[in-house]
Order: C-alpha cells, then structure tokens, then sequence
C-alpha cells in the first residue's frame, strides 16, 4: 500500500513536470497584456489573430511542413530497403552499416549541423532549400530505420518463401506480403521523423539562410525583438495540431499497439 501510493506521487510529479509547461503556456496565450505573463490578465484571442497577421510565421510553416515531408520520404526510401536487408539477410559488415544508418542521433546535431555546413553547404555552394532537406534527411534516417527495424524483427519472413513458392514475384511479394505486415511500423516512423524535422532548431539554424526559414527559427527571431503571447498562442496552437493528428492516426490506424 505504502509503495502504491509512493509511485503514485512520482507519477504525478512526473506529469507534473511534463505537461506543467505546456498547460502554462497554454494559459499565457488567452492573457490580455500585451507582454508575456503568467498568470495572465483577462481574456482575448486577440494573439491567435496576430499569428494570421505575421506573414513571416506563414511562410516559415510552408518551408517546414515542405522539408518534414520531403525529408521523411527521402528517408524512407532510404531506410527501409536497408532496414529489410539487414533483418532479411546475414552478410559480413553488417553491424558497421547498421551502425553507419544510426550515427546521425548518435553525433550531437550542432556538430552535425556544422559539418554539413562547412563540408556541403559551403563547398557546393548549395541554396538553403537544398541543404536544410540534405540536414533533415539525414536527421530523420535514424528514426525511420529504428521503428521499422523493430517492426520487421516481429514480422515471420516465412511468409514470404511461401507467397514465392505459390508464385508471386518478389515485386507482389513486397507489396503484398511484407508492406501490410509493417504499415504500422511505418507510418510511426513517419510520424516521428515529420515531428522531429519540423520542430528541429539545431540543425535547422546552421542551414537557413536569409529568405528560406522554417518555423522554430522564425519564433526564435521573432521573440528576440517582440515579448508579447504571440509565440504562446502559435506554440499552443501547435501542440492542438500535433495532438489532433495523432488521434486521429490512432482511432483510423489502429496504432496503440505499436506506440
């Protein structure tokens, strides 16, 4: 009884810890100062009419949503032949190159951020479009190979030598066979390399350049010359986009069994 209710305390002190900043944000963006405040003064919605008046979040949010998308699909044409190859087949050097798919997350991505700049960027002369989707490609490799790795390390490859001896081709069997069995696996992966690419900072500062910005670094400089909640409300508003999306992918997905 004593250890229940011991956890149970950790356990709210935890989410306390959590989703205490987020609930605290949340309340600063309805806070009628023109200043950000906590507890906040009044009541307005005034800040969320700021965020559609500010032309710079909107494009920044454009590029964002552009390079998480492209980046995560780049990444997954990437990472998941690999990921089937090294679950599918034993060959030598594979712990090397499993390991090689992984070292993005494993370097801190300031270091990353800078080496792509020095040794790309600087050298090919590339635009920031180009080098923020070569960054974030990179980035979002480790989370696709990852997820679909453990998918596939569950899934019975047998089932492929029987659709092959029954006559499908490795095309159909692909497709078909295998795809189906991991769809979860995948669309999780996406999920968590689209989030991590549009909430990326580190990365993202070294390779935007005047123009082409994505979102967090445009928060980021709109809060150096402005203190008021509009960052509040548009972090708030985030955070209800992210939440709605990942219960509506659970409900028509099914996905609680993997996450």
């Amino acid at each position: 009884m004593k250890k229940s209710k011991s956890l149970l305390i950790i356990t709210i002190l935890v989410y306390s810890f959590l989703i205490g900043p987020l609930l605290i944000i949340a309340a600063s963006s309805f806070s009628d100062t023109t200043y950000l405040k906590f507890p906040g003064e009044g009541f307005t919605l005034r800040w969320y009419e700021q965020i559609l008046k500010v032309k710079s979040f909107g494009n920044a949010a454009k590029y964002s949503i552009i390079i998480a998308f492209a980046a995560t699909g780049i990444a997954l044409a990437l990472g998941l032949p690999a990921a089937y190859a090294l679950n599918r087949y034993h060959f030598k050097g594979k712990g090397v190159i499993k390991e090689l798919f992984l070292s993005p997350v494993l370097i801190p991505v300031i270091v990353l951020g800078f080496v792509i700049l020095r040794y790309v960027v600087n050298r090919f002369q590339l635009q920031a479009l180009p080098s923020l989707l070569i960054g974030h490609t990179i980035l979002s490799i480790p989370y696709v190979m990852r997820v679909v790795t453990a998918s596939l390390a569950n899934f019975d490859f047998s089932m492929e030598e029987a659709a092959r001896i029954l006559g499908a081709g490795n095309f159909y069997t692909f497709f078909h066979i295998l795809l189906p069995n991991v769809k979860s696996g995948i669309i999780s992966a996406c999920i968590m390399a689209v989030i991590n690419s549009f909430n990326n900072v580190s990365l993202s500062a070294f390779l935007t350049k005047a123009g082409v910005t994505v979102l967090p670094i445009e928060m980021m400089a709109y809060v150096e010359y402005h203190f008021d909640p509009t960052i509040a409300a548009l972090a708030s508003l985030l955070m209800v986009i992210t939440l709605g999306v990942m219960l509506v992918i659970e409900k028509t997905l099914g996905l609680k069994s993997v996450v």
